[in-house]
């Protein structure tokens, strides 16, 4: 049997996780999910995922910059493809799809806007991860 490739899910609300959660099995993904950074990193540690998807705000308003930049400093995860969830397009007008990539300043592949859009997650993932 094919083993499956592995995604990381962190972000605070549950119903967002269950549900990317379903869409990503339902594309034949593992998916292994944590509620914060400090939790993400533990399973980011013990499952080794092929991909990680980051919200920006958790327990602060930052959390999710602030475990990118925590995974790319870890030399195991240095090219661990990361997408970035956020609102903060829309509170602050900052467009942050411009510095993705910029491995100084934005630690991430992606940014996705929330609310997800399906279609659009599966195609980021599928632009990051080698094919199935």
């Amino acid at each position: 049997m094919e083993e499956k490739i592995k995604i990381l899910v962190v972000d605070d609300d549950i119903d967002f996780i269950n549900v990317t959660k379903m869409i990503l099995e339902n594309q034949n993904y593992e998916v292994v999910t944590a509620s914060d950074k400090v939790e993400g990193m533990k399973v980011a540690r013990s499952e080794k995922p092929q991909l990680a998807i980051l919200d920006v705000m958790m327990t602060t308003e930052q959390e999710g910059f602030e475990m990118a930049r925590e995974l790319r400093q870890d030399p195991e995860f240095v090219t661990l493809p990361i997408i970035l969830l956020t609102s903060v397009d829309t509170v602050t007008g900052m467009n942050f799809k411009d510095v993705a990539g910029d491995s100084e300043w934005m630690p991430v592949d992606a940014f996705i806007e929330k609310p997800v859009d399906s279609e659009n997650l599966i195609a980021e993932i599928n632009k990051l991860l080698p094919k199935k």
